[in-house]
């Protein structure tokens, strides 16, 4: 069995050597670039991204992280411990749960997940788990946190089906108590946005349910994680806002950022239709060069239909689009000013 150094030296010669899995990207000065997805270098990707050596790199490669979720036909039909193993290959640093089970390969337990994270040099970021988890069983939530070793533990749960502003700042009290109980163990709980918490509230159409969330939770025990998608959905939705502001409002609350990319499509009542990083057009250099730093927060790569969505000339397969979208966010800069 390796152990971390082993795997750490692993990645080191495989990003010096410019050689990715898919065989379609090399290194350039200190970063990736180029796209997985095409044989030559444009000045820009799909995205945006600025091609190597120009500005900053807007996401470390310590810091790029997959929620695996988007790879759970593979968590599900290889177990964790191939998919760590896969997932090292292709650089990832930090994994975000979506659950501790692995399907038809069987059980297995926190502990045994952690030895496998450490056999491959990765780390535990966060956790989404139901908001009926933590209402019932907190205690065992944050042990189970603790044993895995992540910093962070949330939601991807609405706050509350009630969207009204009664609704919503019930729900604020009953996350600043998961909050309380997450800073007591030294962990930071937050939670995950889709794009119905930037509608308005049913009995104020002049107040956004974002806004009484967000306002009604307290900052140091209460934190966020943007999905910058389904935020621009609900730009899409509920026009008045732009989903970077409330991360600059206040960076500390936004220790974690889902990068999950969107096609622009006007007859899709979302505006936009999931697809693999680099290959859509959502605005992540502009976005991410307007937060001050970085390696300020943790960059998570999740596509929700990897698994049977892939880019034009390749084949349906969840890992091909986690590499890819690996190459595309680790070759991100900010533009020159």
């Amino acid at each position: 069995m390796e152990s971390r150094t082993d795997v750490n030296r692993r990645n080191f010669l495989r990003l010096a050597g410019g050689t990715v899995a898919v065989g379609a990207a090399s290194l350039a000065g200190a970063g990736l670039a180029g796209s997985a997805a095409a044989a030559t270098l444009a000045p820009t990707t799909a995205t945006g991204a600025a091609t190597a050596g120009r500005g900053r790199v807007l996401v470390p490669a310590g810091q790029i992280g997959i929620q695996l979720y988007s790879i759970r036909d593979k968590v599900s039909s290889l177990g964790f411990r191939t998919v760590f193993e896969r997932l090292a290959d292709m650089g990832y640093a930090e994994v975000e749960f979506a659950g501790y089970t692995q399907g038809q390969v069987g059980a297995i337990t926190p502990e045994e997940i952690r030895q496998l994270l450490d056999d491959n040099g990765l780390r535990a970021v966060g956790s989404h788990r139901g908001i009926a988890d933590f209402a019932n069983n907190m205690e065992r939530e944050l042990d189970i946190a603790e044993i895995l070793g992540m910093e962070h533990i949330g939601t991807a749960q609405a706050p509350t089906n009630n969207r009204t502003v009664a609704g919503y700042l019930a729900a604020a009290e009953q996350f600043n108590g998961f909050g309380a109980a997450a800073s007591a163990r030294g962990l930071k709980f937050y939670q995950h946005n889709h794009d119905g918490e930037f509608s308005f509230a049913t009995d104020n159409p002049d107040v956004r349910l974002y806004d009484v969330f967000y306002d009604n939770t307290d900052p140091r025990k209460v934190f966020l994680e943007m999905d910058v998608y389904w935020a621009f959905v609900g730009q899409h939705r509920y026009p008045g806002f732009e989903p970077v502001d409330y991360v600059k409002r206040n960076p500390h609350r936004y220790p974690l950022l889902h990068l999950k990319d969107g096609d622009a499509n006007p007859e899709s009542e979302r505006g936009y239709d999931i697809v693999e990083f680099g290959a859509g057009d959502l605005p992540y250099t502009e976005f991410l060069s307007a937060l001050a730093g970085s390696g300020r927060r943790h960059g998570i790569w999740e596509q929700d239909n990897a698994a049977s969505v892939a880019a034009p000339g390749f084949p349906v397969d969840s890992f091909g689009n986690a590499e890819r979208s690996y190459v595309e966010i680790r070759s991100l800069r900010a533009a020159r000013c």
